[in-house]
């Protein structure tokens, strides 16, 4: 092939558009055949599990033919990766988990092996097993994302923000609002013991702005913290903005380091009013505000909530344990850590 450069002519009119439109049709058939390719691997393996589980079944071969098959097919196929033993197991557990292949075609089949075999490891029942499976789908989520929101049992905390989304938003939005918010949220990512305050909350949040938009969740966009509202000449600062991609608004979120108390909302409402008049654009829907707390009295959540006309939620926010008495004392401060760093470093 020549190294001649290529002489380009001038780009027609129209030719931008249409180049962009085959890039785009280029990177979907190259999804596409990604997941046919990666469709008739996980239902291969499904069918070997299958076979397996009948072959023991029925004519009572016990778990050594595993090691014989796992050693006959490396054989066979020596540049094909996946006939392990342990992988000719997990196999055998797929297939046992999902009995129905229509199922693996539909939506297990859609997810990468590893994926799978997160599901099988983590979760013990089909319902949450499909559950998570079709989130990950939905959200395209890694394989250490999916990990994590398993650990953390993401979907049993969507959607559980005491909220009256219901009645102060229309029912498209409302419905993605209510699935958008949890209760509660986790921040042991941060480090911080239970006796941490609104402001270090506030501030180790920012330093882990990645983790903290992992437990959001799909669509939040980070804007600023302690954003400055001018009213009427008045300052006032918001703890933390956001931006729903998916609902197409800004999200308040007020921390409190204490439990929920009606007035909180007050507070909250105003920053709403504030943020809708000066922030909004005229093409977003109505900003919502979050409001988490330490701890909260549902009744009195609800209560509260009922008589607002703003969309407004509540949830709970869970922080570390802090450390025993006898080990606080046993550790050093930040001081002298700095000033071990300092010198060690010749400073």
């Amino acid at each position: 092939m020549s190294d001649k450069p290529v002489s380009l002519i001038p780009t027609p009119q129209g030719y931008a558009d249409w180049l962009a439109d085959l890039k785009n049709r280029i990177h979907n058939a190259q999804q596409r055949a990604t997941l046919a390719v990666n469709r008739e691997l996980v239902g291969l393996y499904w069918q070997i599990g299958r076979d397996i589980l009948a072959r023991q079944a029925e004519q009572g071969w016990g778990a050594k033919v595993i090691d014989r098959l796992a050693h006959d097919l490396r054989a066979a196929f020596p540049d094909m990766k996946g006939f392990s033993r342990a992988n000719l197991m997990y196999m055998r557990a797929f297939a046992e988990a999902w009995p129905d292949f229509a199922i693996v075609q539909q939506a297990v089949g859609q997810l990468p092996w590893g994926h799978n075999l997160v599901l099988l490891s983590k979760l013990k029942e089909p319902a949450e097993r499909l559950a998570y499976a079709h989130a990950a789908i939905e959200h395209g989520w890694s394989r250490n994302v999916l990990n994590i929101h398993i650990e953390t049992r993401l979907l049993e905390r969507t959607g559980k923000a005491i909220t009256n989304f219901e009645q102060r938003l229309p029912a498209p939005q409302s419905d993605l609002a209510i699935e958008s918010l949890k209760d509660p949220y986790r921040f042991d990512f941060l480090g911080l013991g239970v006796q941490a305050q609104e402001r270090e909350i506030e501030g180790a949040l920012v330093q882990h702005v990645t983790e903290f938009l992992l437990e959001l969740g799909a669509g939040f966009a980070f804007v600023g913290r302690q954003v400055l509202l001018d009213v009427g000449g008045d300052e006032f600062f918001i703890d933390l903005l956001f931006y729903h991609l998916k609902l197409r608004c800004y999200v308040v979120i007020e921390l409190k380091a204490g439990k929920f108390k009606p007035e909180h909302l007050g507070q909250l409402g105003f920053y709403l009013t504030a943020v809708d008049e000066q922030v909004k654009h005229a093409d977003d829907s109505p900003t919502i505000g979050l409001l988490l707390c330490k701890g909260k009295n549902k009744v009195v959540a609800e209560y509260a909530l009922r008589n607002t006309t703003q969309p407004l939620g509540v949830a709970e926010y869970q922080l570390v344990e802090s450390l025993p008495a006898e080990l606080q004392t046993s550790l050093p401060s930040i001081e002298q850590i700095e000033r071990e760093l300092g010198r060690l470093s010749g400073e």
